[in-house]
C-alpha cells in the first residue's frame, strides 16, 4: 500500500483525487490550510510540512490559488519533498499556461518549471477549465440584468471527476514528465455556454458579447487555452448542468 500526500485535498479537484486513491486501497494524507492532522500553509512551509511528508513517496500537488502564492508554495513543497525522499511529484496545471499571458497562468507555468528542475521524479498534466469554474463565473455575471461575456472567446470545459481519475492514475504510475493534455468534449463559445447556464437555472437574461482589448484577451480569442486535439472528456456542459441543477438540455 502506497502512502500518498494530496495537497489541496479538500478542494474541488483534490477531494476527488483523494477519494479515487483511497478507493484503490492507498493511504492518503490530505494537506490543506485548515484540515487536521496536516493543516499546513504551503506558502509558509515549516515543521508541519515535514511531518506530512514523512514516509510519503508520492505527492499529488493540487493546491493552487489565483490570489497568488503558488510559486512560494511550490518552492517549499519541493524543498521538503527532497528532504523526505519523495519519488514522484504529480502536478495539475492548465492548458495554455505557455500561450496565454494571464497572471495566474504565468504562475502555473513557473511552478511547472520549478517541478521540472526539482531533481524529483515528476508528472505534469494540463487540463482545460472545469465545468464548476464556468458556473461560478456565470453566477457572478448573471447578477445584473444583462449577462455580458467577452466577444469571440471559446472554451472547452471538462468534468472535474474525469481529470481526477486521470491524475490519480498518473500518480500511481512511474514519473512520466509532461503528459498529453486533457480537454473537455466540446469547444464552445462563451455565449452558448452562458445561455445553457441560464436555461438550466431558469434565469431570463439577454446575453451581450463585448469586445475587450489586450494580449491576454487576444490569446483567449485565438484559443490558446484549448486542446481540441485532446478532446477526451465525455461529460458535456449540459450534462453537468442537468446533474447539478436538475434540468434537461432544452
Amino acid at each position: 500500500m502506497t502512502t500518498i500526500l494530496v495537497t489541496g485535498g479538500t478542494g474541488t479537484l483534490g477531494r476527488l483525487v483523494t477519494e479515487r486513491l483511497r478507493a484503490d486501497g492507498h493511504e492518503v494524507r490530505v494537506l490543506s490550510r485548515h484540515t487536521e492532522p496536516y493543516a499546513v500553509d504551503l506558502r509558509a512551509g515549516g515543521a508541519g510540512l515535514d511531518a506530512a511528508l514523512a514516509g510519503v513517496r508520492t505527492v499529488v500537488h493540487c493546491a493552487s490559488s489565483p490570489r497568488g502564492g503558488d510559486e512560494q508554495a511550490a518552492r517549499n513543497l519541493i524543498t521538503a519533498a527532497r528532504r523526505a525522499g519523495v519519488d514522484h511529484l504529480a502536478y495539475i496545471s492548465i492548458v495554455g499556461v505557455d500561450r496565454v499571458p494571464f497572471g495566474y497562468y504565468r504562475s502555473k507555468l513557473a511552478v511547472e518549471r520549478q517541478i521540472e528542475e526539482s531533481g524529483l521524479g515528476w508528472t505534469v498534466l494540463r487540463a482545460t477549465q472545469f465545468h464548476d469554474l464556468l458556473v461560478t463565473l456565470f453566477q457572478g455575471l448573471a447578477k445584473p440584468p444583462v449577462l455580458v461575456v467577452p466577444a469571440g472567446v471559446p472554451d472547452q470545459p471538462v468534468e472535474v471527476a474525469e481529470v481526477a481519475g486521470r491524475l490519480a492514475a498518473l500518480a500511481l504510475g512511474a514519473p512520466a514528465g509532461r503528459v498529453p493534455d486533457l480537454g473537455g468534449p466540446e469547444v464552445r463559445t462563451l455565449e452558448s455556454l452562458a445561455r445553457a447556464y441560464l436555461r438550466a437555472t431558469d434565469r431570463r437574461r439577454p446575453v451581450a458579447r463585448v469586445p475587450l482589448f489586450g494580449k491576454t484577451y487576444g490569446a483567449f480569442r485565438a484559443g490558446g487555452h484549448l486542446a481540441p486535439d485532446r478532446a477526451e472528456g465525455k461529460v458535456t456542459f449540459e450534462e453537468y448542468l442537468a446533474r447539478r441543477f436538475g434540468k434537461g438540455q432544452n
